[in-house]
């Protein structure tokens, strides 16, 4: 069957051992729920370098082909930035990425990782999974999140530890005024939808005003419980229309992969009801407030099973693994900037008394701290709160950047500063990039992420980063044209 159908490799996923007995397993029980649903699509999906979720909409015989071929995906992708315009030479040795398997522009090969294989609830006998990127000679593509990240899960669980992550993200919800797209819309990068508010805002957690709009609210709960998802809360934020969604603890990659799909069905949702949802961090919009995302973090003991955060010291609110992990974290806070808030917007959101981040500090319950420490000595849940990330970050390169500045830290035996007392914003402490391009100049002049992730995927971020802040100093603004169209 699977070599009949002309997908990817022939034996592909075989020959060079990309599926683990496990993922073998998880595959079976797929088909199996192909037959049993009448499942006509799986949508194959590989996460860009943006966190952009980019899709193949497959025959249910095809997917079951993949299992042991894989499936043939531009890598094209890699040259463009988040606007899809082209920021490398491409037809040079290496692709301009110097990735000599990237020369001419070619396919990689997919290999669906079954494990995450999920029925859609919204979308007709449709099924949904994620995949991994190799090269047609069975290499893993470099610069491909999910490698990154795995990479770093593994080890932090060569060093005896699981890494467990809780989400906390707020995002837009906006009523789309229309659908029409306009002849003159359709550009890259198009204009933004027209938009008006879905409800009021700054009635801080308003029971009435999430009741307000409970009908899409329902459709989101159902979706992520039906999905598996490990769904805690939704909640009223500050602005209007802005939601707040929580997701219990992960282990390893598990919470990245959950970002994913979380934020590609908020889209899907609102969008199937006249709806608009953005992960933009500042919209440019009346009243609006910034969104951010909260990475809640910790480490489990393999041995034990244990929280290995947890203090056995009255003395401090974390262990001394705890304490080291945060150490790392400060430390190499200004050059994982880029991945925490990789895009031009977020840098609106870090301004003082904001309840944002503005230096790279730590603090116990205090929402002002770049890295805030909820816990008690003692207490079995005690974890970290890292409030610098941005909703649209991509979730791969945000967590694996934690995992290795807080290795780092443990590896080093690194010991944090004193925290910040009540007044983070007036601490003497590092402060953060305010700009995406200081942000790229901090991780370009960096040692340690191009050791720990490649000296190329580094040049490939900045090199990407630095043509997506040339295209906007070379726009002029709505600010220019007021400050001085007029006066001068």
């Amino acid at each position: 069957m699977a070599a009949s159908r002309g997908v990817g490799k022939h034996g592909f996923v075989r020959e060079h051992g990309l599926l683990t007995e496990v993922q073998q397993e998880a595959g079976q029980r797929s088909a199996a729920l192909l037959e049993e649903q009448g499942i006509r699509t799986v949508r194959m999906i590989w996460v860009d370098q943006h966190g952009a979720p980019r899709a193949k909409f497959m025959s249910a015989p095809d997917y079951l082909a993949s299992l042991e071929n894989g499936i043939d995906f531009s890598a094209a992708l890699f040259n463009m930035d988040s606007a899809n315009n082209m920021f490398t030479a491409v037809f040079t040795p290496g692709g301009g990425l110097d990735i000599d398997e990237l020369t001419g522009f070619p396919d990689m090969v997919l290999v669906p990782d079954p494990s995450t294989f999920r029925v859609l609830p919204w979308a007709d006998r449709t099924a949904w999974v994620l995949t991994d990127a190799y090269f047609a000679n069975g290499r893993p593509v470099p610069l491909d999140g999910r490698r990154l990240l795995r990479t770093q899960v593994e080890a932090a669980e060569a060093l005896g530890y699981d890494y467990v992550a809780g989400l906390e993200v707020e995002f837009y919800l906006l009523r789309r005024d229309t659908d029409r797209i306009e002849l003159s819309e359709g550009g890259w990068p198009p204009p933004p939808p027209r938009v008006s508010l879905l409800e009021h805002g700054y009635q801080y957690l308003s029971e009435v005003r999430l009741a307000g709009i409970n009908d899409v609210v329902e459709k989101f709960r159902d979706a992520y419980i039906d999905l598996g998802l490990p769904l805690r809360s939704i909640e009223d934020e500050w602005g209007p229309g802005q939601l707040e969604v929580t997701f219990d603890p992960m282990t390893g990659i598990d919470a990245a992969d959950a970002m994913v799909l979380f934020r590609s069905t908020a889209k899907q949702i609102a969008q199937a009801n006249g709806l608009h949802a953005t992960f933009m961090a500042r919209p440019g919009l009346p009243n609006m407030f910034s969104s951010g995302w909260h990475l809640h973090e910790s480490l489990r003991d393999r041995a034990t099973g244990e929280n290995a955060f947890t203090s056995d010291d009255a003395e401090h609110s974390l262990s001394l693994v705890g304490r080291q992990f945060v150490a790392g974290l400060l430390e190499h806070a200004l050059p994982s900037m880029v991945f925490s808030a990789p895009t031009i917007n977020a840098y609106k959101r870090y301004k003082p008394y904001s309840f944002a981040p503005d230096r790279a500090v730590w603090a116990d319950e205090n929402r002002g701290s770049m890295i805030r420490v909820q816990g008690e000595p003692f207490e079995r849940g005690a974890h970290i709160e890292n409030r610098v990330g941005e909703p649209a970050a991509n979730p791969y390169f945000y967590l694996a950047s934690n995992i290795a500045a807080g290795l780092d830290g443990i590896r080093r035996d690194l010991t944090p500063p004193p925290m910040s007392g009540a007044d983070p914003y007036a601490t003497e402490a590092p402060k953060l990039p305010t700009s995406l391009w200081e942000a790229v100049d901090r991780l370009a002049e960096d040692t340690f992420f191009p050791e720990v992730f490649g000296a190329n995927f580094v040049r490939f971020i900045t090199a990407m980063k630095r043509n997506e802040v040339g295209r906007f100093l070379s726009e002029v603004t709505d600010w220019e044209m007021r400050e001085y169209f007029e006066f001068f």
